[in-house]
């Protein structure tokens, strides 16, 4: 389901964007035209994506690391495998 949703407000100087990802993270700008506020909005979107994706990834990749400790005991008798 996107949630993806912007709002284009004309003002003295340009436009104001509201703009909203897949993932309800809000950004607010001004661009002086209809043009930049509408690939401002497209690159942000994109950004957004790209940054999600990297995080599932990191995420996937830190699990697997943990279990790898836990399989050769490096964790054991300390809490983070760390001293």
């Amino acid at each position: 389901m996107r949630k993806r949703n912007y709002i284009l407000t004309l003002v003295d100087y340009g436009y104001k964007v509201e703009a909203w990802d897949d993932y309800d993270n809000y950004v607010c700008v001004y661009e002086k035209t209809r043009e930049a506020a509408s690939e401002f909005i497209m690159n942000w979107w994109e950004m957004s994506e790209r940054n999600k994706n990297s995080a599932m990834t990191t995420g996937k990749a830190m699990l697997e690391m943990i279990e790898l400790d836990k399989k050769y005991g490096i964790n054991r008798g300390n809490r983070d495998g760390l001293d």
